[in-house]
């Protein structure tokens, strides 16, 4: 089983928050958010989670971390990938079953992702 594909991937996407990270960089307008502003999003997750996921996610390619360190505080802000990019597909495939087998939401079905204020 260790080299399985499917383990593998869902040993890096499976943890908690991961896939929610994801959700949240690809949303809205500006490609680039800071910490701050997912942990806004994130309501629930903690600051030490946060961080951890987005390290994990970094260390995969998922996400790239920029670092503008010409003022101060130093700015941190972080955007997918194009590998990170192309999981949205998997993410919104998840979508769908969610809405045809489990949960009924006629908002949610008609609403793009990209927009959703939720």
């Amino acid at each position: 089983m260790k080299d399985c594909t499917i383990y593998k991937t869902v040993d890096i996407i499976g943890k908690k928050w991961s896939l929610c990270i994801l959700l949240e960089l690809y949303k809205g307008e500006q490609k680039q958010k800071r910490f701050n502003e997912l942990k806004a999003r994130l309501q629930d997750v903690t600051p030490k989670t946060l961080s951890l996921r987005l390290k994990e996610l970094e260390e995969q390619g998922f996400i790239r971390k920029t670092i503008d360190n010409s003022s101060v505080p130093i700015k941190c802000e972080y955007s997918l990938t194009e590998s990170g990019e192309e999981f949205l597909d998997i993410i919104q495939n998840i979508k769908k079953w969610g809405l045809k087998w489990k949960f009924g939401n006629d908002e949610c079905e008609r609403s793009n992702c990209k927009l959703c204020q939720l």
